[in-house]
């Protein structure tokens, strides 16, 4: 998909990977203590509702999406809540922090970009990050092909973030549903 569709369907509300509230992977992170208040990056955040649970949590939160949409209801969000972060719209293969994070946040960004821009985004992240930082990772399970959402095969996974570069925790499982038995490899990795 293009910039443009991405807009489209938050204006048209074609958001089917919205599922309205914070994921239960997050939760587990931080009730894990896996994940504590720090400097954090959200890729493609949508209506950011991590974003403000974060927020509420003391994190320094900095979220990034291309749709112009999804930036001005996480916008409005922040404002009715009184809360802070701050919300950019952009294209993150486009843009560059003016300072690393300790942690990124990985929810769907991968698997709505199409295969031959993986490479690209892993370096992103990559880039992104402090030495150690943490990058906590949703990998979409669809077993089909094609996409938005694409299937991220766990052994794929494992090349594009090797291990080279990459430290990689044992996998955790939460109940998570997505429509049409979508399901998520959940992981946290640390920059090496």
């Amino acid at each position: 998909m293009d910039d443009n569709e991405w807009e489209q369907r938050y204006q048209q509300g074609k958001t089917g990977w919205d599922r309205g509230d914070v994921s239960p992977n997050l939760h587990y992170w931080i009730e894990n203590k896996q994940l504590e208040a720090c400097r954090l990056l959200i890729p493609g955040c949508g209506n950011g509702y991590e974003v403000l649970y974060l927020a509420k949590k003391g994190f320094d939160v900095v979220a990034i999406d291309i749709a112009p949409t999804a930036i001005e209801n996480l916008n409005k969000a922040l404002t009715s809540n009184q809360l802070q972060a701050k919300a950019i719209q952009a294209d993150f293969f486009k843009w560059q922090p003016k300072q690393a994070f300790d942690a990124i946040y990985e929810q769907t960004s991968l698997c709505a970009l199409p295969p031959a821009q993986w490479q690209a985004y892993e370096q992103c992240l990559y880039q992104w990050l402090k030495p150690k930082g943490k990058l906590l990772v949703q990998f979409m399970q669809t077993e089909e092909e094609g996409g938005p959402p694409f299937h991220c095969d766990i052994s794929a996974m494992l090349d594009l973030f090797s291990s080279k570069r990459w430290k990689w925790s044992e996998e955790h499982t939460t109940q998570v549903d997505h429509s049409g038995g979508k399901r998520e490899k959940v992981y946290l990795l640390e920059k090496l």
